[in-house]
């Protein structure tokens, strides 16, 4: 079974968040920001699009 999604809209992402967070972005910032998000989201595809690491176990507790 495959979920439908629409694809990734950094515009729309960066409006709805700075809204959410009460968040004043100067306009001149957007294509930066926007630009960010796509490099991100390209990012998050390469990691999300291998196949799972079935045989690995996550770590119960992290310590520094």
């Amino acid at each position: 079974m495959s979920e439908a999604t629409s694809p990734f809209d950094p515009e729309a992402y960066a409006a709805a968040m700075s809204a959410l967070l009460a968040l004043k972005l100067d306009p001149t910032w957007m294509p930066a920001i926007t630009a960010n998000l796509r490099v991100l989201a390209a990012a998050a595809e390469l990691v999300n699009g291998g196949p799972p690491c079935d045989g690995l176990d996550a770590a119960p507790r992290f310590e520094v």
